[in-house]
């Protein structure tokens, strides 16, 4: 695109990226039906511009039932009319473009909805069909195939299978509306290697490949053993080839992809970002970490060490559209995340939650590599209580009620604070309620308050994106006291000395005020100092 600033951008862009994620349908509200739109997206534009982002990541905007946020996929050829048109979103992936942003959209490779044409070709068709192969359709145990086909279970609860009138059972790792592709079917490979052409043919910069780890499984589809090794469904050996197929397609255009991939085995972990499979992947070790000196400090030595052989940038995540919102999450007695811990009324201090929100985005910020930004994240946005009877997320269904699901880190944005709905669209209420207090997070508000987290996320952005010292590169641990963690991005001394010139980042956790290391200059702080010193959940970026 003629003009565009990113045609003569470094290909390698993605090393050192600064991207913000979009959850469409709680981003902005073009057409005023209560539902994100890319028409408020597009109007939303400048915003992204100011804060300084780089890329934007889609999570799914095609045609879906909406069982499960989108990640429910009928149609990849097709966004959802809640959402747009095609059209619609070829306008902003070139709008978006022309401003120096680039674009990257969700493929979902493990299942498709229930509502996808195959599978509705392959109820129509009936046992042993061919339309049935393209999927995993078993008849069951016990006398009258009355059981389920394995013990597996679901990764929203209960059993991963689903019985059909006819008799046979289908697979589906997450949801029953998403029924598991079969990728030892050669189709199935073929489809998505064209569905990321016809994206790429588009003008899009990269692909987050949902679930990455679940596509391939045991064909027998066996009972599950505890430490059984190969897993029967996770991190099979043959999905290398897959995204060895995938990436051949990626550098034709110029494209990057990030893999979802929840492993604990960190060898098995790196050997999907090797040189000729994916770029990236996401850092769920350091999102779930506690706010804790020694474990952060830990994650983050664990997570360059595992990316270093094969020379894969790493990714810094604090939260996203599945995980409780960043200030919620630091308030809390357990400050780091798990899915299985989640539950209805955990005592939360917003107040001590955003101030270590605060310290953790220059932490984030400052680390090589690049980083990602949940819309929100930038507002300081807190975990949302939704009604029960407005909870849409089915991991709350499907735990009978316990879990609180993923609701409550997807509410609504507010854009003006004197706006119906905080300015999220009309006066029509937005498809998940809103706080009381959300008008107080409004963008408008914190726009014009020097003081306020989205002020400092625009200055921290800034700083990384035209200063030395930040983004894809190296660092050096320097001397500190317990509890306090500093280093250096620049090269050329020893620990314990911050080179002249360097970016020096200073996080204090500890219970005491820490003193500062030698600087010339003080870049940026999450809160005030205080007589020179660092007080505690607060960080600092220096020049050394």
């Amino acid at each position: 695109m003629e003009g565009s600033p990113l045609e003569t951008a470094d290909t390698r862009w993605w090393r050192d990226a600064a991207i913000y994620q979009i959850y469409v349908r709680s981003f902005a509200d073009g057409d005023g039906d209560g539902t994100g739109d890319l028409a408020g997206v597009r109007a939303k534009l400048p915003y992204l511009v100011e804060l300084g982002v780089d890329a934007l990541w889609f999570t799914p905007w095609y045609l879906s039932p909406l069982a499960d946020g989108g990640y429910d996929v009928a149609d990849y050829r097709t966004i959802d009319p809640a959402f747009g048109t095609l059209a619609e979103a070829e306008k902003l992936i070139a709008e978006a473009r022309e401003l120096g942003i680039r674009t990257i959209i969700d493929v979902v490779p493990n299942h498709v909805s229930d509502q996808h044409a195959w599978f509705r070709a392959a109820l129509a068709a009936g046992p042993g069909s061919p339309e049935r192969a393209l999927f995993h359709f078993r008849t069951g145990r016990g006398e009258h195939g009355e059981i389920p086909p394995n013990d597996w279970v679901s990764e929203f609860g209960g059993t991963p299978w689903t019985r059909l009138a006819d008799g046979e059972w289908y697979l589906h790792l997450f949801a029953a509306e998403q029924p598991d592709l079969n990728w030892a079917h050669p189709a199935v490979r073929r489809e998505h290697e064209d569905v990321l052409r016809f994206w790429f043919e588009r003008g899009v910069a990269g692909v987050r490949i949902d679930s990455a780890a679940l596509l391939a499984k045991d064909p027998a589809l066996p009972d599950f053993t505890a430490g059984r090794d190969p897993h029967p469904y996770v991190d099979l050996d043959e999905l290398h080839e897959i995204y060895r197929s995938w990436r051949a397609i990626a550098d034709a255009y110029d494209a990057v992809f990030v893999g979802e991939v929840w492993l604990p085995d960190t060898e098995r972990f790196v050997r999907y970002l090797r040189p000729d499979e994916l770029h990236t992947a996401f850092n769920f070790t350091f999102l779930s970490c506690p706010w804790d000196a020694g474990r952060l400090r830990a994650a983050i030595e664990e997570t360059l060490a595992e990316h270093a052989p094969v020379g894969a940038p790493a990714t810094w995540v604090l939260c996203n559209h599945d995980v409780t919102r960043t200030v919620t999450r630091y308030g809390r007695e357990e400050t780091g995340f798990d899915f299985a811990a989640k539950e209805f009324g955990t005592p939360t201090d917003l107040r001590l939650g955003t101030r270590r929100a605060r310290a953790a985005a220059l932490l984030s910020l400052a680390l090589p590599g690049a980083v990602y930004l949940y819309q929100g994240e930038e507002l300081g946005l807190p975990e949302a209580d939704v009604p029960l009877d407005r909870i849409q997320d089915p991991m709350h269904r499907r735990s009978g009620g316990k879990d609180p699901g993923r609701d409550g880190c997807r509410v609504p944005l507010p854009w003006e604070a004197r706006a119906p709905y905080a300015g999220f669209g009309s006066a029509v209420e937005p498809w998940l309620p809103q706080p009381e207090s959300w008008s107080s997070y409004a963008a408008d508000l914190q726009a014009a308050d020097p003081g306020s987290l989205l002020t400092l996320y625009r200055e921290a952005l800034r700083l990384r994106r035209t200063g030395p010292g930040f983004g894809d590169g190296s660092m050096r641990w320097l001397e500190s006291a317990p509890g306090v963690l500093a280093f250096a991005r620049d090269g050329g001394a020893g620990e314990g000395e911050g080179p002249a010139g360097a970016v020096i980042c200073v996080v204090n956790l500890s219970a005491a005020p820490a003193p500062l290391p030698a600087h010339t200059e003080v870049l940026l702080t999450s809160g005030p100092l205080a007589d020179g010193r660092l007080p505690q959940d607060t960080a600092v970026w220096l020049r050394g």
